[in-house]
């Protein structure tokens, strides 16, 4: 079992190398899922419940069909890649926060706060520009001039 982890991690290492950097980096709900499956498929390669090959063979396939589908998402209109990505999203507009987005995405007037902080900015809503959540979750901000 322990070679047979040598070798899937060094298929992994290979696999995501092919793929892309951004699998695990800050990810969007698509480069996420693709991470919790190849989690999954790796393991049985490791502990023997699946056939050696085929399941290198599936990993490969996850991680080429993720290529596949954001070479599409960048390639095609944009609407293909918010439905694959998501989008961003206008909690703060001109200092006024938008309780309908923030409801629906539950977002807090302290997660704005916060991102604030974060950004370096006093926590004063009134001097936001914009506030978006973004495709990954994280808040961006743009303070007035």
């Amino acid at each position: 079992m322990a070679m047979r982890a040598v070798v899937v991690f060094m298929a992994a290492l290979a696999l995501i190398r092919l793929g892309s950097h951004r699998i695990f980096g800050k990810n969007t709900a698509f480069d996420i899922v693709l991470g919790i499956i190849y989690g999954s498929v790796l393991s049985r390669a490791i502990t023997g419940n699946s056939p050696f090959w085929p399941t290198i063979a599936a990993a490969l396939t996850l991680v080429l069909l993720h290529k596949l589908l954001a070479i599409l998402a960048f390639k095609t209109n944009s609407g293909f890649g918010n439905l694959i990505k998501g989008k961003s999203q206008e909690l703060v507009k001109d200092g006024q926060l938008q309780w309908d987005v923030m409801r629906s995405n539950s977002v807090t007037e302290n997660d704005i706060l916060e991102a604030l902080r974060h950004a370096g900015h006093q926590p004063d809503i009134s001097t936001i520009a914009v506030a978006c959540l973004e495709r990954n979750g994280d808040i961006s901000i743009i303070c007035k001039e």
